[in-house]
């Protein structure tokens, strides 16, 4: 059996809080929120440059990679409050370095970051939060899909907001997930046709006629 691919939710809000206990944590946060809250590649993870992040109107310029289709994300409100504090502690490191550096994820040093760092962060962030699997930064891109699926999101949509030129790299996302299908025997969608006799014997609860939209709960 392959291992899976994608981080749950769950397992992303305990990454988060492990790399808040470490050294760098206002900077490793950032990184680990703002590639799962907009799927992004590491490379476009890190080129993002300062003047791509809008705080007054909280919304973040996404460059897409490999011909994808770039495009202006909403930040959400954590996402504000870890780069305030992460630009707070970013002034600080560029005392001794020009004040022209525009990538806004830099070294202690005040270099831009390696890929190698950010593996070798979300890596040591998995362990740290106890996850059965190795985690690596393609999984945040994979999670923010399956979550924005699980929360309803139409197929169309995902495909804008993760840069996809082609629609079949999407639709993995979505084809997995039962709650498309929620709502599609309604009598709406039946123009109010009758499946079954109501008054079958199976199909009574307490004496009472079960409805279609209204079934049990195992």
């Amino acid at each position: 059996m392959s291992e899976r691919k994608y981080l749950t939710q769950n397992e992303v809000s305990a990454i988060v809080n492990a790399a808040s206990q470490r050294k760098y944590a206002e900077r490793d946060c950032c990184l680990i929120m703002l590639a799962y809250f907009h799927g992004f590649r590491v490379s476009e993870l890190l080129s993002l440059r300062l003047s791509d992040v809008n705080l007054s109107a909280g919304s973040l310029y996404v460059r897409r990679l490999k011909n994808g289709f770039s495009t202006i994300h909403p930040l959400q409100a954590s996402e504000v409050k870890v780069i305030r504090s992460w630009l707070a502690v970013r002034k600080t490191w560029l005392c001794r370095k020009p004040p022209e550096n525009h990538w806004l994820f830099i070294s202690r040093a005040g270099n831009p970051l390696s890929r190698q760092y950010f593996y070798a962060v979300l890596r040591q962030a998995g362990e740290d939060a106890g996850l059965s699997l190795r985690a690596h930064p393609h999984m945040l891109r994979h999670a923010c899909g399956y979550a924005l699926a699980d929360n309803g999101v139409d197929t169309r949509l995902i495909q804008d907001y993760l840069g996809h030129r082609n629609i079949r790299h999407t639709v993995r996302y979505t084809a997995s997930n039962a709650a498309r299908f929620d709502g599609i025997w309604t009598p709406g969608r039946r123009r109010g046709r009758q499946l079954f006799d109501p008054k079958c014997n199976l199909l009574l609860t307490d004496g009472q006629i079960l409805s279609d939209t209204h079934l049990p709960r195992q």
